[in-house]
C-alpha cells in the first residue's frame, strides 16, 4: 500500500461523512416543518372538537395521500408534499342567503359550485355541528388556534434557544483592528498586498483606479490614513464594557449592535471606550472619522461615523428577561421581510431565470430553508451546539412566519376567515343598533374568486422560489 492511499480514503470518508451529515440536516428540517404544520392543524382541531364542530378529517401534507387511519368520525393521515395541510370542517360555507339573486352568470354558477360542494359534506345528523352556526367568537378562535400555535412553537424554541443552548452572537470583544483606512475598494484591487503593507502603499483615493496603488505625490494619491481604532490604541482582544459610562453586557445578542450604533452616530465626535484588557479596565478615547460604510439592513451604503474594529462571534447564552425584547426584534425583521416581497420578486425571477445575482436579503422558499439545514450540519466548523442552536432558530422563524402569514386577512388563509367572522359581529350589531333582523352568517362563498386568485399567486410565488433555490440557491457560503 503506498503512501497517498490513506489520505484518499479519509478523502472518501470525509466526503461521504459530509453528505450524510447534509442528508440528516435536510431530513430533520423537513421532520420539523412537518411537525410544525400538524400542531398548526392541531390548533384548528382542538378548538373545532371543543366547540362540538364535525371534523371528518386531518391531514398533513398536500397531494396523494402517503397513509391516513380512521379513528372515531375524524381520518387522520399524511400526505407526500410537505407544504403544508388542512382539517376539513363541515359547514365551513353556508346556504346561499335569502333573496340571493338566482340570475344565471358564470360566477354566480362558479360559487353554486363550491357550496354545493362544501354542503355535501353536512349530513341531517350534523345539525348545529357544522362550523357556519357556531358563533362568530367561536370560529374566531378554530380559525386563529392555528397560527397561535405557530407562534407558541416559535417563542418556545426562541426561548430554548437563547436560554438553555446559546444563540451566535457578535461579542464586544474586538477580533481584528485594522491599522489603516483603505479606499472602499482598495482590498479587491490589491489582493496581493498584506494589510500592513496597503497601510504603506500609495492608492488611488478616487476615480475609476480608486484603490489601485500608485506613486506617492501624483494627483488623487495618498497614503491610506491611520485608523481611529489603532490611533486610539485599540488591541485585538480587548473587551469594550462601557461606551461613555454606559455599561454592555460583551455577549448579549445586542451588545455589538449598541456599539456600532454609537459610532455610527459619532462622526468626529469623542467617545469615551471602557476596555477591558489583560483582566484591567482602562479608558479610550476614539474619535469615529466619517466615511461610506454598508447600511445596517443591507442595503445599500450610508455616511456614518467609522471606527475600524471587527467583533469577535461566540455561541453565548441569554438570560430570560432578554427574550421578549429579542423575539420583538425577530418580529420586526420577519415583518418588514413579508412586506418587501412584491418588490423583491423581480430581482427574485432574474435570479431564477436570467442568471442575475441572487438577493442574500431576498425572499427563500422551503427547499432553500431546508438545504441551509443540511448544509450547516455538514459544516465541520460549527460546534454541536452551534448546529443545534441555528437549527431550531431556524425552525422557529419558520413558525413565525407560517404566524404572520396565515393571520393575513385574505382568503382562503385562516385570518381571512377571522376577517369575515368579525364582518359577521360587526354587521350584526350595525343590525341590531338599527333595529333591523341579524342578516345570518355572512356568505364567505362570495369570496372564492378571491380564494382561486390568491391561491393561483402562492402557487406562482411557491414555484418560482423553488427554481430559484435549485439554479441559483441562498448558501451559508
Amino acid at each position: 500500500m503506498g503512501p497517498g492511499a490513506r489520505p484518499r480514503r479519509d478523502r472518501r470518508r470525509l466526503t461521504l461523512s459530509t453528505i450524510l451529515l447534509t442528508v440528516l440536516g435536510i431530513v430533520a428540517f423537513f421532520l420539523g416543518l412537518l411537525f410544525s404544520i400538524g400542531f398548526h392543524e392541531f390548533g384548528h382541531f382542538y378548538w373545532a372538537r371543543k366547540f362540538g364542530m364535525r371534523v371528518p378529517q386531518f391531514m398533513v401534507g398536500f397531494g396523494p395521500t402517503l397513509f391516513s387511519r380512521r379513528r372515531g368520525e375524524t381520518e387522520y393521515g399524511v400526505k407526500w408534499i410537505p407544504l403544508g395541510g388542512y382539517i376539513r370542517i363541515v359547514g365551513m360555507i353556508p346556504p346561499a342567503e335569502e333573496g340571493e339573486s338566482t340570475r344565471a352568470t358564470r360566477m354566480r354558477s362558479f360559487i353554486a359550485e363550491v357550496r354545493g360542494a362544501a354542503l355535501n359534506d353536512v349530513l341531517p345528523t350534523d345539525g348545529d355541528r357544522v362550523f357556519y352556526r357556531k358563533p362568530w367568537w367561536q370560529r374566531v378562535v378554530v380559525m386563529s388556534a392555528g397560527p397561535l400555535h405557530n407562534l407558541l412553537l416559535a417563542v418556545v424554541l426562541f426561548t430554548l434557544t437563547l436560554t438553555t443552548i446559546g444563540t451566535q452572537v457578535l461579542t464586544t470583544t474586538l477580533a481584528s483592528v485594522p491599522a489603516c483606512v483603505l479606499p472602499s475598494n482598495a482590498a479587491t484591487l490589491t489582493d496581493d498586498y498584506t494589510d500592513e503593507q496597503r497601510c504603506g502603499t500609495p492608492l488611488v483615493t478616487t476615480g475609476p483606479q480608486q484603490g489601485q496603488v500608485c506613486e506617492e505625490g501624483t494627483a488623487d494619491c495618498a497614503v491610506p490614513a491611520q485608523s481611529p481604532a489603532a490611533e486610539a490604541g485599540l488591541q485585538p482582544g480587548d473587551t469594550i464594557t462601557a461606551i461613555d459610562g454606559r455599561e454592555l453586557d460583551p455577549t448579549a445578542w445586542d451588545s455589538w449592535t449598541q456599539v456600532q450604533t454609537a459610532v455610527r452616530a459619532s462622526p468626529d465626535q469623542p467617545l469615551t471606550l471602557t476596555v477591558l484588557r489583560d483582566g484591567a479596565e482602562q479608558q479610550v478615547t476614539v474619535t469615529p472619522i466619517p466615511n461610506t460604510v454598508a447600511s445596517l439592513d443591507g442595503e445599500g451604503t450610508v455616511s456614518a461615523g467609522y471606527l475600524g474594529v471587527s467583533p469577535a462571534g461566540t455561541l453565548a447564552r441569554q438570560s430570560i428577561t432578554e427574550v421578549p425584547s429579542y423575539f420583538g426584534n425577530i418580529v420586526a425583521n420577519s415583518v418588514d421581510r413579508l412586506l418587501e416581497i412584491p418588490e423583491r420578486i423581480p430581482a427574485l425571477f432574474g435570479a431564477a431565470f436570467l442568471g442575475d445575482e441572487r438577493d442574500e436579503n431576498g425572499p427563500i422558499g422551503i427547499v432553500g430553508v431546508g438545504r441551509i439545514s443540511g448544509e450547516v450540519f455538514s459544516l465541520s466548523q460549527f460546534s454541536g451546539l452551534e448546529k443545534l442552536s441555528f437549527f431550531l432558530g431556524l425552525l422557529a422563524s419558520v413558525n413565525l412566519v407560517l404566524f404572520l402569514f396565515n393571520l393575513l386577512p385574505i382568503y382562503p388563509l385562516d385570518g381571512g376567515h377571522v376577517a369575515g367572522a368579525l364582518y359577521e359581529k360587526a354587521r350584526s350589531t350595525v343590525a341590531r343598533w338599527r333595529g333591523k333582523a341579524d342578516p345570518g352568517p355572512f356568505d364567505i362563498a362570495r369570496l372564492m374568486p378571491v380564494a382561486y386568485v390568491v391561491a393561483g399567486l402562492f402557487i406562482a410565488l411557491s414555484a418560482l422560489l423553488l427554481v430559484a433555490d435549485v439554479v441559483n440557491p441562498i448558501t451559508l457560503q
